[in-house]
């Protein structure tokens, strides 16, 4: 799907009245004092309310002059829900200089507004605004610090991490299950397994206890590596030290199984998850699914659909998609649009993934007009498949002699700004004039597509 892309909003202009040139608004707001700070009536804040449905940030910014201009006086929920859309556009200049204009009014912030503001920054902005909070009135808690620990961590600054890390107790912060959880999963994700267990032994020095999540980490690790021995005494020392493994614990240990073609292992695990009392959940027959798909055994895989019911297990959008997927691969898309129907009669909303494979798939086998239906359902879900996927259709529908869907991906196509590639251009060019196929209506919306 195309997204538009958010104008440049000059930070100069925020805390100036809009003009009557800017982006306008259907809605006139009235101005309203200011709510009362319980969550009952912050729900009736008129502008946080009218904002959420505002996609493009200038929109935003200039709805926020409007009200401003209608004598309405923004208070911290209007200026936090601003800095929401403009974060989220990029325009951290903005950003700036709207943070700047709350600390001068000596605004009161939410330690919340900084760990989401944390997500949108570059790391090393997002130290220099941790370090800055203060000057907001707003004292830093262990949850800031760990949200910041968090963005160094995922954006690869793992010196800075560290550093951040080693000087906690410095900072008046004590580590907590997060904390460490954190720096072990940094470990672990750089392949450092000694650097991990370090951090490991350090949390049980320090009477931090770890969680299922810290042993999820450990055990996942080794099960991708092929050391289902240390996995599975990790898995003992869970148990001894009182911690209940749960169904991703177990889905990570199978996982590891079936990488070492150990699929019954990985099924016997399973059903003896209820003996250690943890029911088997979705993702742990999604991983049975998904080995069974890989070795081409999409009956068995099957099998397992109609196992989970019987347990009262409702299947989700990944479990369908999963056997979509395969069905899809060995050539049997008819099989998987018959899913894909089983699916929506059971509830279950199909997903972008879905659509896409589904689509990919019926072009594989040639079923252009059944691959046409199931795009038709695509784009009313506001979904949209990849320019491949177009090309594809449009050569095979006309190829089909579907000059009326042929048209329609078209004029689709041409509405979200997808190009056809240059080889499938020829070609429909080609088929377009070597016989009577609606050439003329064709050639029409082909030569508009370009203007």
């Amino acid at each position: 799907m195309i997204h538009r892309r958010a104008k440049t909003i000059n930070p100069k202009q925020l805390f100036h009245c809009a003009n009557n040139g800017s982006v306008s608004h259907t809605k006139t707001p009235s101005p309203r004092r200011r709510p009362t700070s319980t969550s009952k009536f912050r729900k009736r804040i008129p502008f946080v309310n009218e904002v959420k449905d505002v996609e493009d940030a200038e929109e935003a910014l200039s709805l926020f002059h409007r009200y401003k201009e209608q004598g309405y006086r923004h208070y911290y929920p209007s200026y936090a829900a601003l800095l929401y859309k403009l974060a989220r556009s990029r325009n951290l200049e903005a950003v700036e200089t709207l943070l700047t204009h709350m600390k001068d009014t000596d605004m009161h912030c939410r330690e919340t507004l900084f760990i989401a503001l944390f997500q949108h920054f570059d790391p090393q902005k997002a130290v220099e605004l941790f370090h800055r909070m203060p000057q907001f009135n707003c004292v830093r808690t262990l949850m800031s610090f760990n949200a910041l620990l968090n963005v160094l961590v995922d954006n690869d600054r793992f010196d800075e991490a560290s550093d951040v890390f080693a000087r906690s107790y410095e900072m008046g912060f004590r580590p907590n299950t997060v904390t460490f959880n954190i720096m072990i999963k940094g470990w672990l994700g750089k392949g450092e397994w000694r650097k991990a267990c370090e951090v490991f032994d350090e949390m049980l020095q320090k009477r931090v206890k770890p969680s299922v999540v810290t042993y999820n980490s450990l055990i996942g690790f080794l099960s991708r590596k092929g050391d289902l021995d240390k996995a599975m005494s990790l898995l003992a020392d869970m148990k001894q030290k009182g911690k209940r493994a749960n169904e991703v614990t177990y889905a990570l240990l199978m996982e590891g199984l079936c990488s070492v073609g150990k699929y019954e292992e990985a099924k016997k695990l399973m059903f003896d998850m209820a003996y250690r009392g943890c029911k088997p959940q979705l993702v742990n027959f999604c991983v049975l699914m998904n080995d069974l798909g890989k070795r081409g055994k999409i009956e068995e895989a099957k099998a397992l659909l109609h196992e989970m019911k019987k347990r009262q297990l409702k299947p989700d959008v990944v479990t369908f998609n999963t056997l979509i997927n395969y069905l899809c691969k060995e050539g049997k898309a008819l099989e998987a649009y018959k899913v894909l129907i089983e699916m929506q009669i059971g509830g279950c909303e199909p997903n972008a993934v879905t659509y896409r494979m589904m689509v990919d798939g019926l072009c594989k086998i040639g079923d252009f007009a059944v691959g046409l239906n199931v795009l038709n359902a695509m784009l009313t879900s506001r979904h949209c498949p990849r320019s491949e996927t177009f090309n594809c259709l449009v050569f095979g529908l006309l190829n089909s002699g579907n000059i009326d869907g042929a048209c329609f991906v078209l004029e689709e196509m041409e509405k979200r700004k997808v190009e056809i590639d240059l080889e499938n251009w020829e070609n429909i060019i080609k088929s377009a004039c070597s016989e009577d196929k609606g050439a003329s209506e064709l050639m029409i919306i082909l030569t508009s597509s370009t203007i």
